[in-house]
């Protein structure tokens, strides 16, 4: 399936699409039109007017504190646990198939955005200095 062209206008220069999920979304609170996880964050499409404009919200990585997937038979959902918030973002009524595939995309985004920095070498645990009186 296509990426959508509006989405591609809103991406920064480096950023990549590695998932649009084209399904009908229902957020306890928000309709959701579509999904697309990037590289660097997860961007919701909200239709309106008919759909004949759509609004968007992002989330980066760096904010997700949890990722969860709940298999059923033939869908699932996937729980993204927001900081600072209680209920987590649902994303449900996906195919398994996408949901399995999104789960794995955002938990490895999730782990590079949150993972300290690498200066290639191996970190050594900093030994006490003591100073001599």
């Amino acid at each position: 399936m296509a990426d959508p062209e509006d989405v591609k206008n809103i991406l920064g220069p480096n950023e990549t699409v590695g998932l649009y999920i084209k399904e009908k979304i229902y957020h306890p609170t928000i309709n959701i039109d579509s999904a697309v996880i990037t590289d660097q964050r997860i961007i919701l499409r909200h239709p309106h007017a008919l759909g004949l404009k759509k609004d968007y919200t992002d989330f980066s990585y760096s904010d997700i504190t949890g990722v969860q997937l709940d298999k059923g038979i033939g869908r699932s959902t996937l729980k993204l646990q927001l900081k600072g918030e209680e209920k987590p973002l649902e994303l449900g009524k996906l195919p398994n198939s996408l949901a399995e595939k999104g789960y794995g995309m955002i938990r490895e985004n999730v782990d590079r955005f949150q993972a300290p920095f690498s200066t290639g070498t191996p970190s050594t645990p900093d030994t006490p200095k003591t100073r001599k009186k």
